[in-house]
């Protein structure tokens, strides 16, 4: 057979063997991150709940949901397990930098000027431009009765 022929299915079996080694360097990290749970640790499960670790058993661990509130979780359903830090500042809200940017509520704040002199512009209706719409010039029939076909008939007459 030629090598060209072969070429193919070398570089198949190529491709195959790096991403079950790359999965398999996966699997590892994440047994290594379960393995570096300790009781007070802060974990996010893979469903997106933040708990801390109480006890750690052979497939189990027992996390504090909320203060006084115990679950036994499998240890696969651990997704990460978080430092002190974040923890606190996801969970509590606690910010270690100390200052946090301050937002507007809402974007007036950021449009408007202290010394603006400009009068407001008004931008609801005005009933004059309300009463020009709602007059009809007379005779014109077909454009009153949106319905009506170029015979003046509305739809369903004969």
């Amino acid at each position: 057979m030629n090598l060209l022929t072969l070429l193919p299915f070398i570089v198949l079996i190529g491709a195959m063997f790096l991403m079950t080694r790359s999965a398999k360097k996966k699997q590892q990290q994440a047994v290594q991150m379960r393995d570096s749970m300790q009781p007070g640790t802060g974990v996010r499960t893979i469903g997106g709940m933040y708990a801390t670790v109480k006890e750690i058993h052979d497939d189990t661990v027992l996390l504090e949901v909320a203060p006084g509130v115990h679950a036994v979780y499998a240890k696969n359903a651990i997704g990460a397990v978080l430092d002190d830090d974040e923890y606190n500042r996801i969970v509590h809200g606690d910010d270690p930098a100390g200052e946090t940017p301050v937002v507007p509520d809402d974007a007036s704040s950021l449009t408007e000027s202290a010394d603006s002199d400009e009068p407001k512009i008004d931008l609801g209706k005005k009933p004059e431009a309300d009463e020009a719409r709602t007059e009809t010039p007379k005779g014109d029939a077909d454009s009153a009765d949106p319905k009506a076909g170029k015979d003046g008939k509305s739809d369903g007459e004969k």
